[in-house]
């Protein structure tokens, strides 16, 4: 049983991960109906930036991954004017080669920057608390409680706030939000903005726990994409449910079964979704 609870604690840190990474995702898909392939790129960059402000400037824990997000938001931004805008009118694939060239563009400019070692960010918080009799470190408890608070205020952001709706009115129609007003090149931008933004919370949460590498996000790309499949293109509840339900499959299946295991369930839990139900968990999400 202390086995069990300590791996459940990885799974929810591990999901939360990946939650605020796939809504990012999710988010520019359903605004520009795109896949950014770039997006783990970005999500690597995150973590170098938050090392940098952390070890090299010397700023608190909370504050390096917050400027990290800033800067990343940022760089989203900006790759959305560069890359993505002029390729509005053009077919999708141009938009995949180009989401590629930014991603090696990215991993080039992290390894001239940082090096192509292995890097190690330490975890300001050490120690660990007792939960149901069993230990599980402060590190994995912040991850969990910060994901629950970001996509609450993420929620809030979408749901209540007028450029949240704007964000939302984009996805259901296009044209129709064009003639009210709403313009479709400033939620682009704000979208791929916060996409940015919020993989750069995911990078600096578990960079005290995994090495850093210009190449930490090519693996974490392709699970995301996973997890928006399986919740469905376009589904903030399917991101979120997806994310925690390939972590925890994934810690689970690795602990009890083997780590070569725990790598391939999520994409054996994605082909059975996808068999029994093609357009994700939540369909009527990508319908609107």
């Amino acid at each position: 049983m202390s086995l069990f609870i300590q791996q459940l604690f990885d799974g929810l840190a591990l999901g939360g991960v990946y939650c605020l990474a796939a809504i990012g995702l999710t988010l520019v898909f359903g605004v520009l109906r795109i896949p950014n392939i770039a997006h783990g790129a970005l999500y690597m960059l995150g973590a170098y930036v938050t090392y940098f402000f952390l070890v090299s400037v010397g700023v608190p824990y909370i504050a390096a991954i917050g400027l990290a997000a800033v800067v990343l938001a940022l760089v989203g931004i900006a790759m959305e004017r560069v890359v993505f805008h002029p390729l509005r009118n053009a077919p999708h694939t141009h938009h995949m080669i180009a989401a590629v060239g930014a991603m090696f563009f990215f991993q080039a400019l992290a390894q001239a920057i940082w090096g192509a070692d292995f890097r190690r960010m330490d975890s300001p918080v050490t120690g660990s608390v007792t939960i149901l009799g069993t230990q599980v470190s402060w590190q994995r408890v912040i991850i969990v409680l910060t994901a629950v608070l970001v996509l609450g205020l993420l929620t809030w952001f979408i749901k209540r706030s007028i450029h949240g709706q704007t964000i939302e009115a984009i996805e259901q129609d296009r044209t129709g939000s064009s003639l009210v007003g709403i313009s479709p090149n400033k939620v682009s931008m704000l979208t791929f903005g916060l996409a940015a933004a919020l993989a750069t919370i995911a990078a600096g949460l578990v960079a005290p726990i995994n090495l850093l590498s210009p190449t930490m996000g090519d693996a974490l790309g392709i699970k995301v994409f996973a997890i928006i499949i399986l919740g469905g293109l376009g589904s903030l509840p399917g991101a979120i449910v997806g994310g925690f339900t390939l972590a925890l499959a994934e810690v689970m299946t690795a602990t009890y079964v083997s780590a070569v295991a725990g790598e391939v369930v999520a994409f054996v839990v994605l082909v059975l979704v996808l068999a029994i139900r093609p357009t994700g968990l939540f369909a009527k999400a990508v319908q609107r």
